[in-house]
């Protein structure tokens, strides 16, 4: 973890459910950078990121999502996908609370970029930018099951976690997320069906008022979210700072793999071009 990690359980939107805080500050920052990590990962996964995010003056908050990492909550289930959304906004308005007049960008990957986007059309005017890594913004095909599915009436149904071969080229990041024991070996259909069918229907009808700007990057080669979901971001929100990049060739976690340097790289100055 980066040096300086700080540690804190802070209240979900969720009644009796705590959410774990690891934020990395540095002195004197330009911006803030708040990371929204996927499903049935954890923030630990992005302790490489922090640090580079650091090293270019920016302070970084994260969270475990409830049901997640060190975070309250049944493993891997949730009743409402607004309750992702609103306990971004928790760590959020922490962030501002903490870094007063400072800009303030948000990082998701995957469904952290659902809950990114989403975050976008709920909360207009609290950041001064986004960025989506991977994002699952619009019903996927590996999701497509779950229509068909009455997962409010059978909830807790166990769905194994069988994607780690396709997150990325690099086999020590897949070796890595197989014996991680923050990783979630499963999840509840109800939280599947909760976030990709009806969170992302919401989310697909919601973009076109979605305005901030936004940098929308994707792995060419994605095999979980495809990067139609990126595109159709793209040409349906109404910002007019939108860009969208395409890593060919690159798997689903675009900040893991192989050349992720350039990634990183596209992320800092995409955000330094916006802080003056």
């Amino acid at each position: 973890m980066p040096s300086d990690s700080v540690e804190t359980m802070i209240p979900s939107s969720t009644p009796k459910v705590d959410i774990f805080v690891v934020s990395n500050p540095v002195k004197a920052p330009r911006a803030v950078v708040v990371i929204v990590h996927g499903l049935a990962e954890h923030l630990g996964r992005y302790d490489g990121v922090a640090q580079e995010l650091n090293a270019s003056g920016f302070s970084v908050y994260r969270f475990d999502n409830q049901g997640h990492g060190r975070s309250g909550g049944e493993r891997g289930y949730l009743d409402d996908f607004h309750a992702f959304i609103d306990d971004a906004d928790r760590l959020v308005e922490k962030a501002r609370a903490e870094n007063p007049g400072l800009p303030v960008f948000m990082l998701g990957h995957s469904m952290g970029g659902f809950i990114t986007g989403a975050y976008g059309v709920k909360y207009p005017g609290k950041l001064a930018g986004q960025i989506l890594s991977g994002a699952a913004v619009t019903v996927l095909p590996l999701f497509e099951a779950f229509k068909d599915i009455d997962f409010q009436n059978e909830p807790r149904v166990k769905v194994p976690n069988a994607l780690s071969a396709v997150i990325c080229r690099d086999k020590a990041v897949v070796d890595a997320y197989d014996n991680d024991p923050l990783v979630l070996k499963e999840t509840c259909q109800k939280l599947l069906g909760e976030v990709f069918i009806n969170g992302a229907t919401w989310l697909m009808e919601k973009l076109p008022a979605y305005a901030y700007p936004c940098l929308i990057l994707h792995g060419g080669d994605d095999q979980i979210v495809t990067p139609e979901a990126s595109r159709f971001m793209h040409a349906t929100i109404a910002s007019e700072d939108k860009t969208l990049k395409v890593y060919p060739a690159f798997y689903h976690e675009i900040l893991n793999e192989f050349g992720r340097e350039e990634v990183v790289a596209d992320i800092t100055q995409w955000i330094e071009a916006r802080i003056g």
